[in-house]
């Protein structure tokens, strides 16, 4: 059945007259009413259409409603590439939650547009999130940059410093200048008291350059051409390198010009305290609008960020209270940057909702207050009224639709993976690699160990993209590496547990390339062989780390593997016991086998048990190397998403276990302060 071309134009004309009258008042709210406008005309189509045209509706209509992605990426929500749902995307969720076929029936447009606008006013596009994921800003980190013994490029007096920070992309591995201190007047030896702030992540390998230029006043000097200024060294490292080095600090050689010392450039990081803020609040409501035809309303309540552009970003959601119209919601935490991004007075808006079992909770009102004002705690400042701005229009004696009242306010400063690492705990890296017979003879190309003269295998490529990131917090730099899987000289034995290098005494190999030097050559020793055990190196890891159980080292086990695992129990048993214990275990699959053991121990949908008993954390990470092949060839690009995506989840493991165990960092030490440090320095702005 198809709606009459009359009745068609006759509809168009009147949500179009509307959107016009709409569009003449707001821009904002024209864009919002045209969003609900496309939403309708669908949602009327579809009910003359069979249930089965649901799968063809306006994914991207719904998903890119601003202020309700979460800060994702339209792409991303299409794709189903955001955490929280493997099945469908986020854009899919909402469409299936809001947009629902009927049945076929006599249509009167007018009193199905009118409904329909009303129940879209009314319903919330609150779906499944992920508060962490997404919403919270990076965790930014200061950089503060000293230099000593510097060259002397002043004819007449000494150097006069600047220090240009270069970083570099991911693709396209190009420099893009950061930012520049100021200039400090003659001196070797400059403190720069202008800092780099930089959004920093574990699970990226964070390039950086540092230039130190000598500042020439005989030059313009406005111009940013610094090629007319005097070079005086360069340095680079890794922001990771920067905050794993003892107390965040990090000396290096200042190079680039050919038979020079170029002096030593000092970095420190400190990570800025507002990004570590939880707020603990309470609250309950008092008479809120009854929503239900047979009982009181099921209410809950929705926190909202304020966006720089106007728009509202979800970052929390209450639990549901049954039947009440005066519910008391449990104390509920919120990290402050999540809230209000360390903006004090940004506005927080708080929608309240009665819950419906369809997932169209109907809207009981809002209410808008700031951090600021929350941080009162329990007064009369925080006490709410809800307001349900529609109601308030056509009704002349509303007043409210209940009130909201702040029972109880606490913050407290939440210890981050960064003051771990900055109080001396070292992360441990051990690689395990399959060397099963099922990869293929190691001398023919179809093999998954094949050497390739020109180009780095996928057990290599995995190693060399998580190894590189994680070798950073690690002092100095020596990792054991195992293989299992295969039978070793000179008897022939099978062992699930043996060093690559071949020292049982030592299996430490002298940084990532020293581990991929151990693998090539353990491949010309020992036979392919069976079968895919991955307990005995699992238990090996959990063996050091239940030596060192006071928060002074993590340990990570990376496990490359191209098959079906033999051992499932014990491997469970292996994770349920390692759940206990200072590490965490990442899983990379190669070749094209079907992994869906290895998807059951990532435990990210149901726990790993065994033998009755569930792992008290969740530590393990799968993805399938096949995943992140790049068909035109960008390795490079690949392999940092591959490493971005199996590392995310470590400073949040790293922290549940610090936290079941009562670990509190170490102080970091003092504030460094370089020798040859003056008071005096003159500077300008450049």
């Amino acid at each position: 059945m198809r709606v009459k071309k009359t009745e068609q134009g006759k509809r168009s004309f009147h949500l179009g007259t509307l959107k016009q009258a709409l569009c003449q008042s707001s821009p904002a709210a024209a864009w919002t009413h045209n969003h609900r406008v496309q939403i309708c005309r669908r949602r009327l189509s579809s009910s003359a259409r069979p249930s089965s045209s649901i799968s063809s509706l306006n994914v991207s209509e719904v998903a890119a409603s601003p202020g309700r992605t979460g800060g994702h990426p339209v792409s991303d929500l299409l794709s189903g590439g955001v955490a929280g749902d493997s099945t469908r995307s986020i854009g899919a969720r909402l469409c299936a939650s809001r947009i629902r076929p009927e049945p076929p029936r006599a249509l009167d447009m007018d009193a199905m547009e009118r409904e329909l606008m009303d129940k879209l006013d009314d319903m919330t596009s609150v779906y499944d999130f992920d508060p962490i994921t997404g919403n919270i800003p990076a965790t930014k980190v200061e950089v503060t940059v000293s230099c000593r013994n510097l060259l002397d490029k002043d004819t007449f007096s000494k150097s006069d410093p600047l220090c240009v920070l270069y970083t570099q992309g991911v693709e396209t591995k190009q420099w893009r200048e950061f930012g520049r201190t100021e200039v400090i007047d003659n001196t070797l030896n400059p403190d720069f008291v202008r800092k780099y702030i930089l959004d920093y992540f574990f699970e990226e390998k964070q390039s950086l350059r540092f230039d130190l230029f000598h500042f020439r006043y005989d030059v313009d000097s406005k111009s940013p051409d610094l090629s007319k200024h005097d070079f005086l060294g360069q340095m680079f490292c890794t922001l990771g390198e920067i905050v794993g080095s003892p107390a965040s600090r990090l000396e290096k050689p200042l190079g680039g010009i050919q038979g020079k010392k170029c002096g030593t450039i000092i970095l420190s990081a400190e990570e800025l305290s507002n990004c570590r803020d939880s707020a603990t609040m309470q609250f309950c409501a008092n008479k809120l609008d009854k929503k239900d035809f047979f009982g009181k309303s099921d209410p809950f309540m929705v926190f909202y960020r304020s966006n720089e552009d106007g728009t509202f970003t979800i970052c929390h959601k209450t639990e549901v209270v049954k039947n009440t119209l005066n519910p008391v919601w449990q104390p509920i935490t919120i990290p402050v940057r999540a809230l209000c991004n360390g903006d004090y007075d940004r506005t927080i808006k708080v929608e309240v909702y009665d819950w419906d079992r369809d997932g169209g909770h109907d809207f009981i009102g809002d209410f808008t207050t700031s951090y600021r004002e929350l941080a009162r705690g329990q007064s009369q400042f925080n006490v709410y009224e809800v307001i349900n701005t529609k109601k308030k229009m056509k009704k002349k004696k509303y007043v409210n639709s209940g009130t909201v009242t702040l029972l109880s306010f606490s913050v407290e400063s939440e210890f981050t993976f960064l003051d771990y690492i900055k109080g001396g705990t070292q992360i441990n890296f051990t690689v395990a690699i399959d060397f099963t017979a099922s990869n293929g003879n190691p001398s023919q190309s179809t093999s998954l160990h094949y050497m390739n003269p020109y180009q780095l295998n996928a057990y290599a490529m995995a190693l060399k993209a998580v190894g590189e990131i994680i070798q950073d917090y690690d002092s100095d730099k020596m990792f054991p590496a195992l293989g299992f899987g295969a039978k070793l000289p000179p008897d022939g034995r099978v062992s699930h547990e043996f060093p690559l290098n071949g020292n049982i005494e030592n299996p430490y190999c002298n940084g990532i390339e020293g581990i991929l030097e151990a693998y090539h050559q353990s491949l010309k020793t020992v036979q392919l062989y069976g079968p895919t055990n991955f307990a005995p190196v699992v238990n090996h890891v959990a063996r050091y780390a239940a030596s060192v159980q006071d928060g002074s080292q993590y340990f990570v086990l990376l496990i490359i593997t191209d098959g079906v695992i033999s051992d499932m129990a014990q491997t469970k048993e292996a994770i349920v016991n390692g759940a206990k214990l200072p590490m965490s275990i990442i899983i990379v699959g190669v070749g094209q086998a079907e992994f869906d053991a290895m998807v059951e121990l990532d435990g990210d949908d149901i726990r790993v048990s065994s033998r009755g008993k569930l792992a008290e954390r969740d530590i393990v990470q799968f993805v399938p190397f096949r995943d992140y092949m790049d068909r035109t060839g960008n390795h490079v690009l690949s392999m940092a998403r591959l490493a971005k995506d199996v590392l995310a989840e470590i400073p949040d493991q790293f922290i549940s276990y610090m936290k079941s165990r009562g670990i509190k960092p170490n102080p970091a030490p003092p504030p460094y302060t370089p020798p040859g440090h003056t008071h005096h320095h003159h500077y300008t702005h450049i």
